[in-house]
Formats: structure tokens, sequence, C-alpha cells
């Protein structure tokens, strides 16, 4: 597994600096967001030669994109406001072969209209499922027309809150284009801290093969709030690289949730859990 991180992690005045400053942690792989660009993170339009740059500054630092982010409310209850989601989905897919990653991340959104990483307690309706279902045929056409992969992260105030609904989200799109990132922080719904490794099992059980990258951040709490930088918070990491290592995972774990001043020792706790032995 190699360790990346959030590119946006970094505020930085200029593309160069923010790959500088990644390298400079000793980091070699990131998550790119539109953002560190100047643009939104889902922008109208990508010049060719914005994507280029973008490219060939993290090549020139022996970086790697992992992915780039596309998140956007894929239920919100305004299908204008799907609509516009996918329509700027699009537009960022059709950059990704020249920045040079092939997985974009989404989110599965939620009901509330405000806020897609707010809980609505309509996203347990039938129609919420239904709209999620429409969106997500529509963003994988738009990802066979520009041969990326989409790669979806359960998370307790979205849709898909539990790995049991991410099975189900998989087992009714039936689509080799669409993957998960797994970040078990985002798993505990209120109550469930208790029976972590049993949570965590669950969801490698359920979704381990379909794992595209990690995300690697703690929690304080579980349900809805509570998030920490990793190693600060209650979450089994070595349980957690145990699992990822169990169903075969070697890809990208991507630090997020911390600061810029955390970054070093975020990255060295990572570093002695993936190198412990017997992990």
């Amino acid at each position: 597994m190699q360790i990346g991180i959030f590119a946006k992690t970094f505020a930085r005045p200029t593309l160069e600096g923010v790959f500088d400053a990644v390298k400079s942690q000793g980091i070699f792989c990131v998550q790119f967001n539109m953002a560190c660009a100047g643009l939104e993170s889902l922008p109208d339009r990508i010049e060719s030669s914005l994507a280029t740059m973008i490219r060939e500054a993290a090549s020139k630092r022996q970086i790697s994109i992992a992915a780039v982010s596309g998140t956007f409310n894929m239920t919100h209850p305004d299908v204008r406001q799907r609509r516009d989601g996918l329509r700027r989905l699009h537009v960022l897919a059709e950059s990704c072969a020249v920045l040079g990653t092939s997985i974009i991340t989404l989110c599965t959104g939620t009901r509330d209209p405000e806020n897609m990483w707010r809980r609505h307690p309509d996203n347990d309706l039938p129609d919420a499922w239904r709209d999620l279902i429409e969106t997500m045929h529509e963003a994988l056409t738009i990802a066979d027309e520009c041969d990326v992969t989409l790669a979806f992260e359960p998370e307790v105030s979205n849709v898909i809150d539990s790995a049991a609904k991410g099975r189900a989200l998989l087992d009714e799109i039936k689509s080799n284009r669409l993957k998960v990132v797994m970040d078990p922080a985002n798993l505990f719904h209120t109550g469930e801290l208790p029976r972590m490794r049993e949570i965590l099992d669950e969801a490698f059980a359920l979704l381990g093969h379909s794992v595209a990258i990690a995300h690697a951040k703690d929690l304080s709490q579980d349900g809805d709030a509570g998030h920490e930088a990793a190693g600060q918070g209650v979450l089994d990491y070595d349980y957690y690289v145990k699992c990822l290592r169990r169903v075969g995972f070697d890809g990208p774990i991507i630090l997020h949730g911390l600061t810029e001043a955390q970054v070093p020792g975020c990255v060295a706790f990572l570093r002695e859990k993936l190198n412990m032995p017997g992990v």
C-alpha cells in the first residue's frame, strides 16, 4: 500500500507549490481536487492546457494522481441540481486521461438541500434510492464514454450509509466501473463504536473486493461528527490495516481530515501501522 494525501490539505497559491508541499512530506501520491488549480471542485470547464499542467507538475515531482474528487449531491431533492452535477462530472471525466488518473471519487448524497454531508430523514425513503440509482446510471454512462472508474464512499449522513447499502447499490447497478472508497471512520452510526471489529468485518466482507482506494482519518465519536486526524481518535488502525490486507488491497491509502501541521505525525503513524509485523 502507498501512503497518499488529499492535495487540498496544502493551501498554496500555485500548483507547483501544492505538489512541492506534498513531496516535502515524503508523499508521492495524491487525491487531487480541482480547487488546487483555482477552479471549483467540479468546474464548468477545464482547459486541456490546465489539465496538462497539473499532470506535468505532479509527474515532475514523481507524484501520482490516484484519484480526483468529483463529489456532488447525487440525491439532491432538486433534479436540476443533480443534472448540473452530472454535467460537471462529465467535464471532469473528459479531463481524466490528460490528468493521468482514471478514478473519480463520489458521495451518494443526501436529501438535505443545503449540505450534502448532513443527514436527512428522507434519505431512507424509496424515492431517494430511486433517484440515486437514476443518477448513478447516468454517471456510469459518462464513465463508460470517458473510460474512468467511479468510486463512491459509504457515509453515515448519506443515502448509502452502511456497507450493506453499499453492497445493495453494487448489486443493483452491476457495473465494473463502479467501485468503493473505504473509509471506516464514516461507517459508525450512533452507538456502534463498541462493535468496531464487527462493523469492520462486515464492511470488508461486503465491499472489500470492490475497494479502489482507501482513506485514512479517525473518529472521536460515532455518528456523523467527531472526525479526527489519523491516529488521534479511537479507530482500531491495526485491525483496519489487517482487513485491507485480508482482501488483498494494495492500492493507495489517502490521508485526509487533517491540518497541514498534523501531516508529519499522521504520515509517521500510518507508516508504522503499514510496516508493523503481523498486522
